[in-house]
C-alpha cells in the first residue's frame, strides 16, 4: 500500500522533525518514521472496520421499519444486503480481521449517533435505493454500493475531522488508503487474507525508506558540503529547511541508490518541493539537483546499475 513517494515523504517529515526537535536523537527519528509507516496501514485497517461498522446499521435500519405501526410499502420491502452480502460479510466474519484490529488496537471510535449519521446520509442515495430494489445483486453490485458508502463517509466533515485527530499522517496516506479500500473490497470475498497484502512493504519502507533516513542522518554533514558550492548566490543557512532536507535526500539517492534513475530522483523531489515547500522551491530544487547531478556525474560519484538509468 505505501509507494515510493509516501516513504520520502515520511522521511522528510522525520528530518523535519528532527531538524525542529534538537532533543531527538537519530535513533528517535527512525523511530519517528517506522511508527509513521505503522500509522499508514492502521488508518486502512480503521477505515475498513469504519465501513463495515457503518454497513451494519442497515440491520439496526430494519428493525426500526418492523417496529412501525403503519409500515410503508417501501419499508416491507426493505433488505439489509448493505451488510448481509458476500463482500461486507468477508470482512465482518473474519475472526484473523477481528485478530489483527484487536492486536493493533484498532477500533470502532465514533459512537451509534455517528454510525446513524453516516448510514442516513447514504441512505438518502439514489444508489443506494436501486441497489435495494434489485431483486438479484450481484458481487458487482455489491462492491459499487460499499464503495459509494465508503465515499458518502469520507466527505463527511465530522468523519474527515475524527479521522484526521487519530492518525496525524492522514493528508498524506488518505490516497493510499481508499486506493486500498477499493482494491481490497474489488477482491472479496475471494481473498481470505485481504488486509494482509496492504502490510507496510520490508522492501519500500525499510530496506529503501529507513536506509535512505539512515544515510540521510548518517551523512548529513557531507551531504551539506557538496550542496554548499553549487547554491548560486545563496547562504546555506538561508535555504529553507524543507528545501536543505530534499535536496540531501536528493543526494543520497544519486549516490547511494543504483537502482533509482537520476529522472526519478530529480522529479520526485522537484514535486515534493512543489508540495510540502514554498512557492518558489520547485524551481529552486530543480536547479540545484540538476547541477548536482551534472557534478557528480563528472567526479564519477553517480555509478547506478541498469541500462540507461545514468541518462
Amino acid at each position: 500500500m505505501v509507494s515510493r513517494r509516501n516513504v520520502r515523504i515520511k522521511v522528510m517529515k522525520a528530518l523535519y522533525a528532527g531538524n525542529r526537535d534538537q532533543a531527538l536523537t537519530d535513533n528517535s527519528v527512525k523511530s519517528y518514521y517506522k511508527k509513521s509507516i505503522e500509522m499508514a496501514y492502521d488508518a486502512y485497517l480503521f477505515n475498513l472496520h469504519q465501513l463495515r461498522k457503518i454497513a451494519e446499521y442497515a440491520n439496526t435500519d430494519a428493525a426500526i421499519r418492523a417496529e412501525k405501526y403503519r409500515p410503508t410499502e417501501e419499508d416491507k420491502n426493505f433488505s439489509t444486503k448493505l451488510y448481509n452480502n458476500p463482500v461486507t460479510l468477508a470482512i465482518a466474519e473474519s475472526t484473523e480481521f477481528a485478530s489483527v484490529l484487536k492486536q493493533r488496537k484498532i477500533r470502532f471510535r465514533t459512537d451509534s449517533d455517528f454510525t446513524r449519521r453516516y448510514y442516513q446520509a447514504f441512505a438518502q442515495k439514489d444508489i443506494y435505493k436501486d441497489y435495494l430494489k434489485q431483486e438479484e445483486s450481484t458481487n458487482e453490485d455489491h462492491v459499487n454500493v460499499l464503495l459509494e458508502l465508503y465515499k458518502t463517509s469520507l466527505k463527511d466533515e465530522v468523519f474527515s475531522e475524527m479521522v484526521d485527530d487519530q492518525f496525524v499522517s492522514w493528508i498524506d496516506d488518505k490516497s493510499l488508503v481508499v486506493g486500498a479500500i477499493k482494491k481490497t473490497l474489488k477482491s472479496l470475498p475471494e481473498k481470505e487474507r485481504f488486509f494482509q497484502e496492504h502490510e507496510p512493504p520490508d522492501e519500500t519502507c525499510i530496506e529503501y525508506g529507513l536506509e535512505l533516513l539512515h544515510k540521510a542522518l548518517f551523512f548529513n554533514e557531507e551531504l551539506e558540503e557538496i550542496i554548499k558550492p553549487v547554491l548560486k548566490n545563496w547562504d546555506a543557512e538561508r535555504v529553507a529547511i524543507i528545501d536543505m532536507i530534499l535536496l540531501k535526500l536528493a543526494l543520497c539517492e544519486l549516490m547511494y541508490f543504483p537502482t533509482i534513475p537520476p529522472k526519478v530522483t530529480i522529479n520526485e523531489y522537484v514535486e515534493l518541493a512543489k508540495l510540502y515547500s514554498t512557492p518558489k522551491s520547485k524551481d529552486f530544487v530543480n536547479g540545484v539537483i540538476d547541477r548536482l547531478t551534472k557534478q557528480l556525474k563528472k567526479e564519477g560519484k553517480i555509478r547506478k546499475e541498469g541500462r540507461g538509468l545514468v541518462d
